[in-house]
């Protein structure tokens, strides 16, 4: 082998880490804007009709037409402290939207003590202006006066009536994430109602809070539900160690424990793990960070049969949608990733399938956009 291909394949372990280089081949798609002008779009849902539904960090959620019109922001919303990295986040529909138009949504919810990450229920008004029957059915708890590291990612569950929901652990409580009497660095899983399941792992157990499904986390941004029924989550290192995680009810994922990061100006953090015994490993990671936000499967043959069954999440830090490929369609090892997107040099916050079997993005500033991959 010549000097600069081996100085090409070493650059390129090194880069990567345990998977494969980044393929340059060109993607067959195409950046369709359908609206723009959103202020810091945190969460995109899509309705039955292939309306738009979207949250705005600073604390307004609003719908946009098929042909790109937005609509002035729902009433009803509660108080949301918008403040640093919070604000209003996530927002799904409910399965049963077409009959109930039942809606959730995940938000900072402020009160005694500072704030902490909130789940609501709501549904949509007829004449689609305001969101009516406000139900807050979680509150993580403490509170404490911190304005980052709220997770908030809401996935409805295999059993329609259960949602599940990821938590922060609001980055100066870390050691939070290793206890179960707070929900600090913890997913959770609730009835639809907030009822808690009489199955949760710590349901029984003394001292631990009946809501907590997993935890270990530091701050998850991404959630989503395979065909299968498997729940997949990726959260944010610190410097480094970014991870992408299979999750498994009763399980610990080992933050602060274990990580594949650093402290931020370096050094290690704890004694420096990176696996320990009892701790779940991640099924991928990033050194260095990519900053991941929002996860979808795509279930549609859209953009090509290669492409189902394959992973897609935004780069905050980079500016581009990442598409992974697993050995096995919604599950396996990732084997290969590829950089969509990156020539609009724009922070990715959420990706979602549609209707159509399209994907659809939402970029992250002050003039937001929301982008339709379009097949080329």
């Amino acid at each position: 082998m010549s000097a600069v291909l081996h100085k090409a394949a070493v650059g390129c372990m090194a880069l990567i880490l345990i998977v494969l280089c980044n393929t340059a081949k060109a993607q067959p798609v195409r950046a369709n804007v359908v609206a723009s002008g959103l202020e810091h779009p945190w969460g995109l849902a899509i309705l039955p009709d292939g309306q738009f539904l979207v949250t705005e960090r600073p604390g307004r959620m609003r719908l946009i037409d098929t042909d790109g019109r937005l609509a002035q922001p729902l009433n009803g919303l509660p108080a949301v402290a918008a403040s640093g990295q919070g604000g209003l986040l996530d927002v799904i529909v409910d399965r049963d939207f077409a009959r109930n138009r039942t809606l959730f949504f995940c938000f900072s919810e402020p009160g005694p003590g500072g704030n902490s990450t909130a789940l609501a229920s709501a549904r949509l008004s007829s004449d689609k202006k305001s969101l009516e029957s406000v139900n807050v059915i979680f509150s993580q708890k403490p509170k404490i006066a911190s304005t980052a590291h709220f997770g908030c990612r809401i996935v409805q569950g295999q059993a329609d009536d259960l949602l599940f929901m990821t938590l922060g652990e609001r980055y100066v409580r870390k050691d939070d994430a290793q206890t179960l009497d707070n929900h600090h660095g913890k997913i959770i899983r609730i009835h639809k109602d907030g009822r808690i399941p009489s199955d949760n792992p710590f349901v029984r157990q003394v001292g631990a809070l009946p809501e907590i499904w997993s935890f270990g986390h530091r701050n998850p941004q991404g959630l989503t539900s395979a065909p299968d029924g498997s729940l997949w989550e990726h959260e944010h290192g610190p410097q480094g160690g970014d991870e992408i995680n299979l999750i498994h009810g009763g399980r610990n994922y080992g933050w602060p424990t274990v990580t594949y990061g650093e402290n931020y100006g370096g050094g290690k953090i704890g004694e420096g793990l990176s696996t320990k015994a009892g701790m779940e490993p991640p099924r991928h990671f990033w050194v260095p960070s990519i900053a991941p936000s929002g996860m979808a499967f795509l279930t549609s043959e859209r953009y090509g049969k290669a492409w189902v069954g394959n992973l897609f999440l935004g780069s905050l830090k980079f500016g581009y949608l990442n598409r992974i490929e697993l050995s096995t369609p919604f599950s396996g090892k990732v084997v290969r990733e590829h950089k969509l997107l990156a020539d609009l040099g724009e922070r990715i916050r959420d990706v979602r399938q549609g209707p159509d079997g399209l994907l659809y993005v939402l970029t992250d500033s002050a003039r937001g956009k929301l982008i339709r991959l379009q097949p080329d």
